[in-house]
């Protein structure tokens, strides 16, 4: 078996309009890191639509329909200040959130070790009734969900986009079944993720100060979300993969390099081999320097490949 590539051109048709930092640029960045001969091995899949009932695991059907509804049949619109659809939006969110739900598939049926969803719009600030944050339905919490459905009793997220994943923590934070776990920038963008925000004992956020690099990054998974995602003991591991951490990345200040995004891919990949049978499945959320976003994204690939 290898690493199952998800991902579909309809995600490059979401249109957020000309100066917008998550444009259709951040995806083809991606897919074209993932071309090279060292990723020739990847399994290559085309994301399927998430059905309603899919995205019903974790949003209220009225509000998949008022998102549905929203979308222009021409020009732009915005769900938010910063959430802005176009007349390919909504197929976008059905296949980012549909290439999840069917890594994980592949992933519980032994077709693939492991998954990466190469999609776009983002998801990980989605909530469960509410758009914000670039993201319209929340890609890795619907997943989640599936792999719930599909028969794991301990589901894990972990997050290590500079941004807090608000919208996950908001869909399991009463849900013992459910572990979130993030670092994050502390005081930034959306404004939670603080220490004391534990839900029922299965949320840990380790905020980091700005312009913090390598090494508090790497000891707040070492101290922290380690020793808690073992104690877990997830049967299945997702990974909200946002490379604006990155220390080149414009719209933040955490100061990573690509090679913690390597370690860190390393590491869950080892607690997910310990307690998960290997399963995983990761998605892209944020990361908006192209060249850095690129080169993030191949290694932590890479390290997918690896396993």
């Amino acid at each position: 078996m290898t690493t199952a590539l998800f991902t579909h051109p309809a995600c490059l048709g979401h249109d957020t309009s000309r100066r917008h930092p998550e444009s259709p640029a951040r995806l083809r960045a991606v897919l074209d890191a993932l071309s090279g001969g060292a990723f020739s091995a990847l399994q290559r899949r085309e994301a399927p639509r998430a059905s309603r009932d899919e995205l019903a695991l974790i949003h209220p059907p009225a509000f998949i329909d008022a998102v549905m509804r929203a979308i222009p049949a021409e020009g732009h619109s915005a769900l938010d200040p910063d959430t802005i659809v176009s007349p390919g939006s909504g197929e976008a969110a059905l296949r980012a959130a549909g290439a999840v739900v069917a890594a994980v598939d592949a992933v519980m049926a032994g077709e693939a070790a492991n998954a990466f969803c190469a999609v776009r719009p983002p998801g990980h600030h989605a909530e469960p009734a509410r758009a914000m944050g670039f993201c319209l339905f929340n890609n890795v919490a619907v997943g989640a969900a599936r792999a719930r459905r599909r028969g794991c009793a301990r589901v894990a997220v972990v997050d290590f986009d500079v941004h807090h994943g608000n919208g996950t923590q908001a869909a399991f934070e009463a849900d013992a079944g459910f572990f979130y776990a993030s670092t994050h920038q502390g005081n930034f963008y959306p404004g939670t993720g603080y220490p004391d925000e534990t839900g029922v004992g299965n949320i840990v956020n380790v905020p980091l100060d700005a312009g913090t690099g390598s090494v508090p990054f790497r000891a707040a998974y070492d101290r922290t979300i380690f020793p808690a995602l073992a104690t877990f003991q997830p049967e299945f591991l997702l990974i909200s993969a946002g490379f604006d951490a990155h220390r080149a990345d414009p719209l933040a200040q955490l100061m990573v390099e690509e090679s913690d995004f390597a370690w860190v891919t390393e590491r869950l990949l080892d607690i997910a081999a310990d307690h998960a049978g290997g399963r995983v499945v990761s998605t892209l959320e944020g990361g908006y320097d192209l060249s850095a976003l690129a080169a993030s994204a191949a290694v932590h690939v890479a390290a997918l490949m690896r396993h």
